[in-house]
């Protein structure tokens, strides 16, 4: 073999099942683990194999103010959630993704997806890239950004590609996670209406959040997830209404399953990678790309 040869990945061709936890979380963190470790025993039942949690599933959505009381939300990994998912995970035989709030030092804070495969052990983190810092939306407050890169993770039952919530806006993002192989793309979310623009934008929003990342399934030839959560969180007038509608698109952007807007549902669809290597091999978007023009895409600003 050449020196700078790699060795082939074996290619999986079998169908495997993911499932989907959305639900509405309470101030009680213990409540919404039970919620989550239900939703994930719900999947199992239904035949799901590797399963995701909404984005930061323990609490509700802190980031809404800059409030440093609410560090103290944060766990070390492994730590307790962990812990109880590694014990889920190895009981239920199901690969597990969980995103949770990170504390890797004092001081030091990420929102972290964690993979934990069907044997219990944690195959790796992914760190979210893009932080994004909005009204309602203060993240840069309390995250910093991701440092692992883009990840992969070989699971029991397919490669997977971890991503969180705003980096689903990115189309580098799931490029780069989709060339090292993965057959999905998992989104924990956390996205929803501010009650004062729903009523002239919420549609829009809803639809552009849902075509993006439909584009990532097109352009890359892969399946994506996008866990959300659901329910309202917030006072009446300066609070958020988020949207649930997780769904899974398939290699072509078709939707094969949608939760609905506004309740606690579960999603168990199949992904086949045939449908893949059939429709890469009628677009063949990785094939026709120009790696060599694409050097100024690390450039921030090109006029």
């Amino acid at each position: 073999m050449p020196i700078n040869a790699v060795a082939p990945r074996a290619i999986r061709d079998t169908a495997f099942k993911i499932g989907l936890v959305q639900h509405a979380c309470s101030t009680d963190s213990t409540v919404n683990l039970e919620r989550a470790i239900a939703g994930i025993r719900q999947a199992a039942a239904q035949g799901a194999e590797i399963v995701s949690t909404q984005e930061l599933f323990r609490s509700q959505y802190f980031c809404r103010e800059e409030n440093t009381d609410l560090f103290a939300l944060a766990e070390t990994i492994p730590g307790p959630t962990t812990e109880a998912l590694v014990s889920v995970a190895r009981d239920l035989r199901v690969a597990i993704v969980a995103s949770l709030f990170e504390k890797r030092a004092q001081g030091l804070y990420h929102n972290t997806a964690v993979t934990i495969d069907a044997d219990g052990e944690i195959l790796g983190l992914y760190r979210k890239m893009h932080i994004p810092d909005d009204p309602l939306y203060y993240e840069k407050f309390y995250f910093t950004p991701g440092d692992l890169g883009f990840k992969n993770f070989e699971t029991k039952y397919a490669r997977v590609g971890v991503l969180v919530c705003w980096d689903q806006w990115y189309p580098e993002g799931a490029r780069l996670t989709a060339l090292q192989g993965a057959s999905v793309l998992f989104y924990p979310t956390a996205i929803g209406w501010h009650p004062s623009e729903k009523a002239e934008f919420g549609a829009a929003q809803l639809d552009a959040w849902q075509t993006i990342q439909r584009a990532h399934s097109i352009a890359n030839g892969v399946y994506v997830a996008a866990t959300n959560r659901t329910g309202f969180e917030g006072s009446a007038d300066n609070g958020l209404e988020f949207w649930g509608s997780s769904f899974v698109s398939d290699p072509f952007g078709r939707v094969l399953a949608q939760a609905p807007q506004d309740k606690d549902h579960v999603l168990v669809v199949e992904c086949d990678p045939k449908k893949m290597d059939e429709t890469r091999k009628n677009w063949p978007f990785l094939r026709d790309r120009r790696i060599d023009a694409y050097a100024p895409l690390t450039e921030r600003w090109l006029a």
